[in-house]
């Protein structure tokens, strides 16, 4: 298999990095993806940043045994506590969430106050903090208030998006953010664009939300492009593969639901 030929790889501790994946199938569609959900042992935010950095390895030596060119780490938590410890280990590109995201919110921002919603361990982890400080250093400087949301991610994994109780959740959540007075936000989980609608009527019409999936493919195009491997198969539509080490069904259902058609065969994995 050529270099060419070979997928790209991508996994997150559940659902949300199909929003990163959607991204990818849009801008890319004649490459050939493979999506692992580990549905079967999310979330990955209360958990050590040890514990992380081992699913992260894990999931992409069984990328990499699959013959993956490129990993894209399509969780927050995961490139937060993972991504550098990823790019040392392999000689294949590793690309994250983090920095994409927050170079875009610094693009649109017109005061330069970023709010930055994640989860307890990517808040906990300084990533954002850090990539503000590395965006400073190129003259884009700002002013960043980060929130937990713990709970976001379970009701998004359960399929419940709009609910009662998700509101009430997300005006609890994001008062610190509101209070900050911030004009744009980062949704620094991917499972948080299924909750836009919802952190859009807390935030109000001024708040520009920003996910990081858009950005996140365009840096997996341009990397593909200076390493020569970007698939250009003209009328050929990539192939796309995913595998859970949760319940495939339910994947399957709810993948369909959150991305489209593109979801339909899920594999089940079960880690020994």
């Amino acid at each position: 298999m050529s270099g060419l030929d070979r997928p790209i790889g991508v996994f997150d501790s559940g659902l949300g990095g199909l929003t990163v994946l959607r991204a990818l199938i849009d801008l890319l569609p004649d490459e050939d993806l493979v999506y692992f959900g580990d549905t079967g042992r999310f979330p990955y935010g209360p958990k050590p940043r040890d514990e992380v950095v081992k699913y992260a390895i894990e999931i992409t030596d069984l990328l990499v045994d699959r013959g993956v060119k490129l990993i894209v780490v399509a969780c927050n938590s995961a490139a937060s506590a993972a991504l550098e410890v990823l790019r040392d280990r392999y000689d294949i590109p590793v690309v994250g969430v983090v920095e994409p995201g927050l170079r875009a919110a610094a693009s649109v921002t017109t005061t330069g106050r970023v709010g930055v919603i994640g989860t307890v361990g990517t808040v906990a982890s300084g990533a954002y903090q850090l990539a503000a400080e590395h965006l400073s250093r190129t003259g884009r400087r700002i002013q960043l208030t980060c929130a937990a949301c713990p709970g976001f991610v379970e009701f998004v994994e359960a399929g419940d998006i709009d609910s009662d109780q998700v509101h009430v959740l997300a005006e609890r959540l994001l008062a610190p953010v509101k209070q900050a007075g911030v004009d744009t936000l980062v949704l620094g989980c991917t499972h948080y664009p299924l909750l836009a609608r919802t952190i859009a009527d807390v935030m109000g019409r001024d708040v520009v939300l920003v996910s990081s999936a858009d950005e996140t493919a365009f840096e997996v195009r341009a990397l593909l492009e200076a390493h020569g491997v970007q698939e250009s198969r003209s009328g050929r539509k990539g192939v796309h593969r995913f595998l859970t080490s949760g319940d495939a069904g339910t994947f399957a259902r709810l993948g369909a639901r959150f991305l489209g058609p593109e979801v339909c065969d899920v594999e089940s994995w079960q880690w020994t």
